[in-house]
């Protein structure tokens, strides 16, 4: 093998290489769910993107020779910091071929950046935050990643382990079947009892996204999302831009039937935000470098608007206000993802990710029939010299 390399990206040419680099280490996978090019340029441009308004990410490239063996990225992110009360840097984009040397060099990359950064340690792998991409895949392979999670093969959590890296978190998925529910009549005996006590009190109206209002709606889901996650694991909130981003990405792909609203006397106490699972048209589509764009999304339109190759749904995200929990409010949607699911024809619903410690959580969804499928880990390391 010839001599590694492992040199910071100082240009486009650098950042297009990170972005087409996966399509080396996955070739022949056949789980891994390409992203479209546009998308990934657009996430790591500083003028499109604004993470970047409170971070900074500095990329690296491995090579041997003139082959690229290799990426990661390093960053930080200055509002989780604040926010969180601690002093850690990130690392991400780590995709390496089945190379133990480089993918050694690459964590030691991110790990230099962010001591010289000043952090006294580094937590990953993640895309720039709990609210984006992220965790490290540790069981659960032989699966297509649903929407907006996150796929690796199996020996990267090795090389994160032999790096001295613990966990930090787990993050489970659930799955559960939606055709069961349909067989056995609804949903466990136990949840129905909830629902009837919560709809006999008759404080709560449960109803779906109005796409004529969707700005709007979008506002008032941002106050609910960042009060009802507050006290999570790693959370940081989404400043107004970063929120108005992802409205602008959802709102070409939500079903608006798949989206629960529960009110009380006409102001928003819960949403649960559930996402048709376009990985899998995704998948059959195939973008790939050097394949023109618009025949890509061609392709994509057929197989999911002709073909109906959505088989799955994600529940994405679901907040109560932190007054309201307890109360049956989470019951509610679940019932009307249920509902909704059915009627549109779906058969599997995974409910991701969920933090390993969130016990409120965790129960609720076993109540509801979930059985943990998927395991997705952040790792953390202390750094030594850090200011």
């Amino acid at each position: 093998m010839s001599n590694l390399t492992i040199l910071p990206v100082q240009d486009d040419g650098g950042v297009q290489a990170v972005i087409e680099f996966p399509w080396e280490v996955y070739r022949g996978d056949a789980y891994w769910v390409p992203p479209l090019i546009s998308e990934r340029q657009a996430f790591l441009d500083p003028k499109r993107n604004p993470f970047f308004q409170h971070g900074r990410l500095q990329l690296y490239l491995a090579r041997r020779g003139d082959r690229v063996v290799g990426t990661i990225g390093a960053f930080t992110n200055d509002l989780f910091n604040q926010f969180q009360e601690t002093n850690s840097g990130w690392l991400g984009f780590f995709e390496v071929l089945d190379d133990p040397e480089a993918a050694a060099g690459l964590l030691q990359a991110a790990e230099g950046w962010a001591r010289t950064a000043g952090h006294r340690s580094i937590l990953g792998p993640a895309q720039f935050s709990t609210n984006d991409e992220v965790g490290l895949l540790v069981d659960g392979y032989d699966d297509l990643p649903r929407i907006l999670m996150t796929y690796n093969p199996r020996r990267y959590l090795g090389y994160f382990q032999a790096a001295g890296y613990a966990k930090a978190m787990d993050l489970w998925a659930y799955s559960t079947s939606l055709t069961k529910f349909k067989q056995s009549g609804g949903l466990p005996p136990k949840l129905g009892r909830v629902l009837d006590k919560v709809r006999a009190r008759d404080r709560f109206h449960v109803r779906s996204l109005d796409m004529r209002r969707y700005d709007e709606e979008v506002e008032r889901v941002k106050r609910v999302y960042n009060n009802s996650w507050a006290r999570n694991w790693g959370f940081v909130p989404m400043t107004d831009a970063e929120f108005d981003r992802m409205g602008e990405q959802m709102k070409s792909i939500i079903d608006p039937d798949l989206v629960t609203i529960v009110e009380m006397e006409g102001e928003m106490v819960g949403f649960g935000l559930t996402l048709p699972d376009l990985n899998e048209p995704l998948h059959g589509a195939y973008p790939r470098p050097g394949t023109p764009e618009a025949w890509t999304f061609l392709k994509l339109l057929w197989n999911w608007k002709v073909r109906r190759k959505v088989s799955w749904i994600r529940v994405f995200a679901l907040g109560v206000l932190p007054e309201f929990r307890g109360q049956g409010v989470d019951a509610l949607m679940y019932q009307a993802t249920v509902d909704a699911g059915l009627r549109k024809g779906y058969e599997n619903v995974e409910m991701s990710w969920i933090l390993e410690n969130n016990d409120m959580m965790n129960r609720a969804i076993r109540l509801f029939g979930g059985e943990i499928y998927k395991t997705y880990r952040v790792y953390e390391k202390t750094l030594g010299g850090a200011g």
